[in-house]
């Protein structure tokens, strides 16, 4: 080593003057290769997580060495970007996983760039290849359809991606257990003695409506109530589906006494079709809805929801999607959500 830059024998430090220590400098000092040394000082790779890494980056630290992040992400052709696909960000849904992913790519080093898709299939591949014409390192979709569409796309150019709330069932996802959900808000139903329940299911191309709705089915099958077909109507995941919904299902000659809602939008519509009918909640009608916004809580008639771990599923979607791009194997993360008792839900009177 040169004069001005040179390792002690005994403490492994490094006396500099106006040179900055190197990746070589740390090498020498830990008694290691430099690629050893880079494995060691990357959050992405496995080997990070490992003592050995530990040491050597305590070796760094004691000889004074900052690595150039500019200049490791240019080697690696990594700008520290994740792309985010979801359908509309006027949705309280979308926007509350959004600042999660958002908040959880920023304590590992990353920034989070959106764009809204509008659950159309052409304009979700349009923005997805705007992403990653931006050169974003991953993307993460809430969109997920079906029939696969664009996360197949994805996955045949083997370009990584995770999908958050929805998945296609192939890709890398992390995703709330809807079916468990689904059940819980109707077995809370029938245990307030309901058995003419309704469904708003939400659309058929969305993984997470089609939980919910299995969910429902399981737990009518459980209560040995036949499922009615015109009990059950399909809607889009909006306010204005949901009233729409509830003014054909209080229209019916025998009404539901209560509905489940597969989302909180359409709850909420759901709610002021009641209004319009003259009905009382929960009083004449019991409703559930799905994901627990934070104006759930905050209704004047406070509504009765399963909550989902946005935190979690956020933080998992990036977790996934980092290790994905360091090249280790994806999966689909589940997490369980949680009924919320409130007071749009009540025991059918006895008639």
């Amino acid at each position: 080593m040169s004069g001005s830059r040179r390792a002690s024998q005994t403490g492994q430090t490094v006396s500099a003057t106006n040179v900055r220590p190197t990746i070589t400098d740390v090498a020498e000092a830990a008694g290691v290769s430099r690629s050893t040394v880079s494995r060691a000082l990357n959050r992405e790779h496995r080997y990070y997580r490992s003592s050995s890494a530990a040491r050597i980056r305590e070796v760094a630290a004691e000889i004074g060495y900052a690595p150039n992040p500019v200049a490791a992400n240019l080697r690696r052709r990594q700008t520290n970007t994740l792309g985010v696909l979801v359908p509309r960000l006027t949705d309280t849904v979308m926007a509350t996983l959004y600042e999660e992913i958002a908040s959880a790519a920023l304590v590992r080093g990353y920034h989070a760039l959106v764009a809204t898709t509008h659950d159309d299939p052409e304009r979700e591949r349009e923005h997805g290849r705007m992403l990653l014409e931006r050169r974003v390192d991953g993307l993460i979709l809430t969109t997920a359809r079906t029939d696969g569409g664009f996360c197949q796309d994805l996955a045949d150019k083997g370009i990584p991606h995770v999908s958050a709330l929805r998945t296609y069932g192939s890709s890398a996802a992390a995703v709330g257990d809807d079916r468990l959900g689904g059940y819980l808000a109707t077995r809370h139903l029938l245990d307030l003695g309901h058995r003419r329940i309704a469904l708003v299911s939400g659309p058929a191309y969305a993984s997470s409506a089609l939980g919910r709705r299995a969910g429902y089915e399981d737990a009518l099958a459980e209560a040995g109530i036949a499922l009615t077909d015109a009990l059950v109507l399909p809607s889009t995941f909006s306010m204005e589906s949901g009233e729409e919904a509830g003014q054909r299902l209080l229209s019916l000659a025998a009404r539901p006494t209560a509905v489940f809602a597969v989302n909180d939008n359409t709850a909420i519509g759901l709610l002021a079709a009641a209004q319009r009918a003259g009905l009382r909640v929960p009083e004449d009608l019991s409703v559930v809805g799905y994901n627990d916004i934070p104006l759930a809580a905050r209704l004047p008639q406070p509504l009765t929801s399963v909550r989902v771990p946005f935190d979690a599923i956020a933080a998992a979607a990036v977790d996934q999607l980092i290790d994905l791009i360091a090249g280790a194997p994806g999966h689909t993360r589940t997490y369980a959500p949680t009924l919320i008792p409130r007071r749009t839900t009540a025991r059918l009177a006895a008639s």
